[in-house]
């Protein structure tokens, strides 16, 4: 048996695989105390299944776990106390950034804060040139001097990047041995060992962003762990990683970098394996709703997106991770989006979200603001009495009485007509974030599927799906657990890079093949190590390059494990020039070529298919075969009701009509029309 869970804003989702089943399971999210919503909602699972919850974890044999705790640190101020330092003459690397602005010549917007203060920088005396060459000796004793500085500012954690320790880390590895020995117990990053990368921001930001998680996430991985254990588990625990792969926990805690996106990371592997089961792999754009976000993704070509430029925050405004991660781009609309109204008399409908405390007013937890969830059951769109299969029962009273004060009355509308013109204001901010990935670069919505994953999903993903003319919309059957699923989906991953460059002119044979030999070795170490057992073993290797005066690489993949002779290297010149026309329509074939940065990654798969199946419901003979739903444009009308799970293939079901199962509820538009696929997921089309 195997678990995934994702801790979200709102609900703790879980997934428990047992043989070719899988069940669903959702908990409120402990903000407080996390891991108390893991082991909950595992407590549910264990109650599911007719045992205590010791007994259920002893049959776990793994655990895996995405989590937005360390996102949610950095956006909110609760990282480590973290120091910088960084080679003589270079303490603005955090400040200066990259130099790129949103809005150049808006000088209203303050310069952005540096992710460490500048009175918790300090410059070390050494200097290592481009060459490896030692240009200036590493000043010992000033590092010891800063080390008692560091004592005194009760600094937890440090992050060492020093100019050129890409090409030679001696000087950072023996300011990282300083560090030990005089500051036991905080925590330390080196650059050249965490993110061998040539660019100077890129690096640096990493580091610190690295060095002020790891106590955090140590204390909370640490605990996870531990209380599994004393639950009853004795599995493996393995952690969701930003480049939608899985790592042991003991292994993220030691680089938790690897865990900022770790949650919406998963939902684009899922709506992969989804598209290409239920839609012939048709191009699919992943949107995943939550109580607090809404996060997306397109998949083109069984591709999941990737990003060499992660920002936390607005880019330029916000931080640089340095790695290479999926690409989601979230926008703050979901199901617990707070609807207001401003001061010009205009209808809002977030980013502040009434996450799971106290939640929508719906919940009788303490809410007081309407949200889009509240507004849903004004509707008729949720019931009531089966939200997350009757484990929690709704207020609707409460919820129009809230909606009616902060919004209807102000408006001069009905709660239906304004709970209505909330759905419609959420449904276009979804759009106009789709809009972002596919029609601003060029792509036609209309020639792709829109997957529907979150808790929130069904509520309006026909209505954006419509909006945007898509060639239908796809809610899989396990897509209220849309990041979990896909994380049971993920394979063991891990990623290695060195620098060393060299051009297509004067190649540097020996020394690449040294590099590449290099990384070969760690990728199998990790194969026989944390990989030992898995069903196959896959290594990648790319390379990051460019045309000479060009600033910035472009990744191109390696045909083989080495560059052995001109024939491959011309090739791999080839290739480049290949990738470069793809991405930017032109390239130069008789240009030569830069090589910078080598990389290689491997991926272990550790089972054969994707998913289990939703079993079939118990019993449904308690539930109704239709209810009031309203509808902008129609009113209320009479519309089937649906369970899910229970839907036979093929049977159409047109609209108005709602299909809802214990976590998720799809709101069928008139007009439309709904079938189960043979693979198990609910195909809508208009």
């Amino acid at each position: 048996m195997r678990l995934a869970c994702d801790t979200g804003g709102t609900f703790t989702d879980l997934v428990v695989e047992r043989g070719d089943e899988i069940r669903q399971f959702k908990s409120s999210t402990v903000p407080a105390d996390p891991v108390q919503g893991v082991l909950d909602v595992l407590g549910l699972a264990a109650a599911a299944h007719g045992l205590d919850r010791a007994a259920f974890l002893a049959e776990a044999t793994t655990f895996i776990h995405g989590t937005t705790r360390a996102i949610n640190a950095i956006l909110t101020g609760n990282t480590a106390r973290t120091a910088f330092l960084t080679t003589k003459g270079h303490p603005d690397v955090l400040v200066i950034r990259e130099g790129g602005r949103i809005e150049p010549f808006n000088f209203t917007v303050p310069y952005p804060e540096p992710y460490v203060p500048r009175r918790l920088t300090f410059e070390v005396p050494e200097r290592i040139d481009a060459a490896g060459r030692v240009v200036e000796p590493l000043d010992e004793a000033t590092v010891l001097a800063i080390i008692e500085r560091l004592k005194a500012l009760e600094v937890e954690a440090v992050g060492v990047c020093l100019l050129w320790s890409v090409v030679d880390g001696a000087h950072e590895r023996r300011v990282g041995e300083l560090l030990a020995e005089h500051l036991p117990g905080v925590s330390v990053t080196l650059s050249h060992v965490l993110n061998p990368t040539l660019r100077e921001y890129r690096r640096a930001s990493a580091t610190v962003i690295d060095a002020s998680l790891k106590p955090l996430m140590f204390a909370y991985l640490n605990g996870l762990t531990d209380r599994l254990r004393q639950a009853g588990f004795n599995g493996r625990t393995l952690m969701v990683t930003s480049g939608g792969g899985i790592m042991d926990a003991e292994d993220v805690a030691r680089a938790p970098i690897h865990s900022i996106n770790s949650g919406p990371a998963m939902a684009p592997v899922a709506g992969r394996f989804y598209a290409q089961r239920d839609q012939q792999n048709a191009m699919a754009i992943v949107a995943d709703t939550g109580g607090t976000s809404y996060d997306l993704s397109l998949v083109r070509d069984g591709r999941i997106p990737w990003t060499r430029e992660t920002w936390l925050g607005q880019r330029f405004r916000g931080h640089m991770t340095g790695f290479p991660s999926v690409d989601v781009k979230s926008i703050g609309a979901g199901g617990g989006s707070i609807a207001w109204v401003d001061s010009g008399g205009l209808l809002r409908v977030g980013p502040k979200s009434a996450g799971s405390t106290p939640g929508p007013v719906a919940y009788g937890k303490g809410g007081t603001e309407p949200t889009v969830t509240d507004c849903s059951l004004i509707l008729g769109h949720i019931d009531a009495d089966f939200f997350l299969g009757g484990a929690m029962a709704l207020d609707r009273a409460a919820a129009v009485a809230a909606l009616e004060t902060n919004v209807a009355a102000k408006l001069g509308l009905s709660a239906e007509e304004a709970a209505a013109a909330v759905l419609a204001l959420a449904t276009e901010k979804m759009v106009g974030a789709i809009d972002e990935i596919t029609v601003n670069q060029g792509i036609d919505p209309s020639s792709a599927v829109l997957i529907g994953g979150g808790g929130a999903a069904g509520l309006n993903a026909v209505a954006v799906g419509r909006r945007l003319g898509c060639a239908g919309v796809l809610i899989p059957e396990a897509g209220a657990v849309l990041s979990a699923a896909g994380a049971l989906m993920s394979e063991l991953a891990s990623d290695y890079a060195r620098m060393q460059f060299t051009t297509s002119q004067n190649f540097a044979y020996e020394a690449v093949d040294e590099v590449l030999a290099a990384l070969e070795k760690r990728c199998e170490a990790f194969a026989n190590g944390p990989g030992e057992g898995s069903l196959e073993t896959l290594i990648e290797f790319s390379v990051e390059a460019r045309y000479p005066h060009q600033i910035w690489e472009i990744e191109v993949p390696l045909a083989g494990r080495r560059v052995d002779g001109p024939e491959a290297l011309a090739a791999l010149k080839s290739a480049f020039h290949d990738t470069h026309k793809a991405i930017f329509e032109i390239s130069d074939p008789h240009s030569e070529v830069e090589f910078v940065t080598w990389r290689a990654k491997v991926r272990c798969r550790l089972r054969e298919a994707a998913t289990g199946r939703v079993p079939p419901p118990d019993s449904q003979s308690d539930l109704p075969v239709s209810r009031r739903v309203y509808f902008a444009g129609s009113g209320w009308v009479e519309a089937r009701v649906a369970r899910f799970e229970a839907m036979p293939a093929d049977e159409p079901v047109p609209g108005p009509a709602i299909v809802e199962s214990s976590f998720t509820t799809v709101v069928v538009d008139p007009g439309t029309v709904a079938v189960r696929t043979t693979g198990g997921g609910l195909r809508v089309t208009f």
